[in-house]
């Protein structure tokens, strides 16, 4: 195949300055490109990640004894003997008067924390903490927005050894409890409530019904954000006012903990029931946080990232993780493009010098469906315009450069809340190609394999990574066996990470993400769980069953339909859609509402019961019945292609 020429080049001034060049002459390759560096780092582990630490400046209490004691997927162990915790390394490098967090949100409103208000701020609520009893191992959980109270509670949490947890406000009690609750918190810090799109949400009753859904907590952390005033005899147990809890003069103490101690619990968007729990690690969040951001997205003291996300997104970890570069990080509460001031992002950007600004490629392509330029703000001072949740497409990418400017780096990436990471995207020394992911990240032994289990390239196969990264799961919480933990990405090829991504590796080196193969859905950046929203529609008496399905489109739009099997004597009129969408954003989150409600005869099923997903999902996008599901495994065939046809009607709909 004809190599495709760039979209963009690195600039050579702009490389020989970069952090990830400067690393490559510690590790004694100065001068190498990129692919080299690449292919050094995954056939050298050891030799890649020993550097990594020392770049780095990793501070042990006690030495590793070696890198990598057993390469096994899964099961390695990295670094062992050495003792660390992340949040020394989170708040080591920030000076006291400098700024470590910017406070954004829709309304452009802002406030500064200083490394020195950050500090004391957190050693106060972990002081508070351990007065409550929590200490190593203990769970503190967050119902919270993105603020500053986030951050400061998990790195309180993680100085403690304590394990973290949080999830957005816009979840319903129930649906937070599906994931804390498996965790059996000792502590819950929730907030009043949170602004998006114009309205200030009140999330008061809904903190106190979770709070009761959580039977092993000592005690409630409540946060004043929105200026609620919290009732008196709401919470099951002991109360703390969160000015109490942060306002205590202490010296803040980080426990040493093994490499491999939990550090969080993020989980899964729950496809097929309870949302899994996935434990990483201190040291290898710590390890592969500071390559992220500090190698690929060049971060360093004196820079500032602002990146749209939600706390319960894999995202939100990175923003918390950018204070381990020295750089300032940005929280920023609301919708990202308000309908008083659709470009509010841009605005924030340009009056704070952001250098590093992150988003989906839904929100990019929306700026360009309305008109907005961002270009009318000072965008000067960035440098990388980061873009994931899923894959980008080529005609974003002119956009970008006459919008934004043709001074930036269009970052597109593919990771995965399973390993808090990145796979596959870009960094200062590659060239861009428009669609495309640059290339496999630093220490990703990333290939597409073919059904048979074979490495292929410039065809469409599953992301696997063929050797061990070091946030890659602990284990699954709940999960004694590891039995959940190796069906969910070593039942295909043992000792092989497969992901659940359709990819292409390029013959150039680059990889092309075609998007989901298993049944997550993944709108606009989030990923979300089609059992939340089927548990709150087949609660509606109208409905026996219902089937959600998220598709990605050619011209990088996402289709959300939600199709609905209707009781005997239902409608399904305008009233009943509207009732829809309210059982789901009560009952899952206002994220979670599909982009059509639309009447089918009813859902196919395995003749085990299971619903068949993403076979359903392939033929919405066009796939061929014979390449998808053989009819003689369903409970009822005719569905098959009535789902085929639906698909096939809306791609004929004019554009």
């Amino acid at each position: 195949m004809t190599r495709p020429d760039p979209f963009t080049t690195p600039d050579p001034k702009a490389v020989v300055n970069s952090r990830i060049m400067d690393f490559a002459r510690h590790a004694g390759l100065d001068g190498t490109d990129y692919a080299t560096l690449h292919h050094w780092s995954v056939t050298d582990l050891e030799g890649f990640w020993r550097a990594v630490w020392e770049y780095f400046d990793i501070e042990s209490d006690t030495p590793y004894e070696q890198v990598l004691a057993e390469e096994r997927m899964p099961g390695a162990r990295w670094f062992p003997g050495a003792t660390l915790n992340y949040t020394h390394h989170a708040l080591r490098n920030l000076t006291d008067d400098a700024v470590a967090i910017i406070a954004l949100d829709e309304t452009g409103s802002s406030h500064e924390v200083t490394g020195g208000r950050l500090r004391a701020q957190v050693a106060s609520v972990a002081a508070t903490l351990r007065d409550l009893g929590v200490g190593k191992g203990d769970r503190v959980v967050g119902y919270l927005p993105n603020t500053p109270h986030a951050i400061v509670a998990f790195l309180a949490a993680a100085s403690l050894g304590a394990v973290w947890s949080v999830c957005g406000q816009d979840y319903a009690p129930k649906a937070a409890a599906d994931r804390f609750a498996q965790l059996e918190p000792t502590v819950l810090i929730a907030a009043d409530g949170y602004l998006f799109n114009g309205t200030t949400h009140d999330r008061r009753e809904a903190a106190g019904e979770l709070a009761a859904h959580l039977p092993t907590l000592k005690a409630t952390l409540l946060v004043d954000h929105v200026g609620l005033p919290w009732p008196s005899r709401a919470f099951p147990s002991l109360v703390v006012p969160w000015e109490d809890a942060s306002t205590r003069a202490e010296e803040l103490t980080c426990t040493p903990v093994p490499f491999d101690n939990p550090l969080w619990v993020v989980f899964s968007s729950g496809t097929t029931g309870l949302p899994k729990g996935i434990v990483h690690g201190h040291g290898g969040v710590l390890l592969e946080h500071l390559k992220t951001l500090g190698l690929h997205s060049d971060l360093g003291p004196g820079d500032r990232l602002l990146w749209y996300t939600t706390t319960h997104w894999m995202m939100w970890n990175l923003v918390a993780s950018t204070l381990l570069t020295g750089a300032t990080t940005c929280t920023y509460d609301g919708s990202p493009a308000p309908f008083a001031r659709l470009d509010v992002l841009w605005e924030l950007a340009a009056r704070h010098r952001v250098t590093v600004f992150g988003t989906s490629p839904q929100y990019l392509l929306g700026m360009a469906k309305y008109g907005i330029d961002p270009s009318a703000h000072d965008l000067s001072s960035i440098r990388v315009v980061g873009c994931t949740g899923s894959a980008l497409p080529a005609s974003a990418y002119p956009w970008v450069r006459d919008h934004v400017g043709d001074h930036v780096l269009l970052a597109s990436t593919s990771g995965g809340t399973d390993v808090v990471s990145g796979f596959a995207g870009s960094a200062p020394n590659t060239p861009v190609w428009a669609g495309e992911l640059s290339a496999p990240h630093l220490g990703v032994a990333l290939a597409a394999y073919d059904a048979e289990g074979l490495p292929i390239v410039d065809q469409v196969g599953e992301l696997v990574v063929t050797r061990p990264m070091p946030s890659m799961p602990l284990y699954f919480w709940n999960d004694p066996d590891g039995t959940r933990y190796r069906d969910a990405y070593f039942s295909s090829h043992p000792g092989v990470w497969r992901h659940g991504d359709w990819i292409t590796v390029t013959g150039h080196g680059s990889v092309i993400v075609h998007g989901r193969s298993d049944s997550t859905l993944n709108r606009n950046g989030v990923r979300l769980g089609s059992a939340d929203i089927h548990d709150a529609v087949e609660r509606l008496p109208e409905i026996t069953e219902a089937l959600v399905i998220g598709a990605e489109e050619p011209d990088g739009g996402y289709w959300m339909p939600l199709f609905v099997v209707l009781a005997d004597d239902a409608t399904l009129d305008d009233p009943l859609r509207e009732k829809i969408k309210e059982a789901i954003r009560t009952g899952a989150s206002p994220r979670h509402v599909p982009d059509e409600i639309l009447e089918v005869p009813g859902i196919p099923h395995t003749r085990t019961g299971k619903k068949l997903e993403v076979p359903v999902k392939r033929l919405l996008q066009g796939a061929p019945v014979e390449q998808v599901v053989n009819p003689a495994a369903v409970d009822a065939p005719d569905l098959i292609d009535h789902f085929a046809r639906l698909g096939a009607e809306r791609r004929r709909r004019p554009a």
